[in-house]
């Protein structure tokens, strides 16, 4: 039977819930303050990670970044058998991995690495692509913050708390 974990942004806290079915139809309530919306996370079942110490610490450089480095992370273990198996022919296979990545993390790309999306989804030659955009592509933060303003400043509250604690008990869904 499947654990699932939720996010509580009250509390800033992983909750851990046991269910008896794949697909619960059943939203749960945080068991510290009752919060009734809990996010859900995406869970690492096994994970391997090449290098780093495997604390998630910041030993590759993502601290400079706007978004959650967690989330960023699973995003990447997520799809990192998406991208092995990548046909490297095809520019618009790999311009929706780069937007499902995108989703996943919470960030959108800046206006350059959009504009090259667009144009590797229309089927353009990505070498092409890079080639003629250069210098807009070489933007020292690629990312922006998914949802503007009000999202940048949840994020930068979030980033600011430092990551959430992890509530090991196992609750019932």
């Amino acid at each position: 039977m499947p654990i699932y974990e939720y996010y509580c942004k009250h509390c800033h806290l992983i909750l851990n819930f046991f269910s008896r079915t794949l697909s619960p139809s059943r939203q749960p309530t945080c068991p510290h303050c009752g919060l009734k919306r809990l996010d859900r996370q995406v869970s690492l079942f096994s994970a391997g990670r090449k290098g780093g110490d495997g604390e998630g610490g910041d030993d590759e450089g993502l601290g400079d970044l706007p978004v959650d480095e967690r989330k960023m992370e699973r995003a990447l273990e997520a799809l990192s058998s998406e991208a092995e198996r990548l046909n490297e022919d095809d520019p618009r296979a790999a311009a929706q991995l780069m937007r499902t990545f995108s989703k996943m993390a919470g960030m959108e790309f800046n206006e350059g690495i959009e504009q090259a999306l667009a144009r590797m989804e229309a089927g353009e030659d990505p070498e092409a692509i890079e080639a003629e955009m250069g210098d807009s592509l070489d933007d020292a933060d690629p990312f922006v913050i998914a949802g503007g303003p009000k999202a940048r400043k949840e994020a930068d509250a979030k980033r600011h708390r430092g990551a959430p604690r992890r509530d090991e008990t196992l609750y019932d869904l």
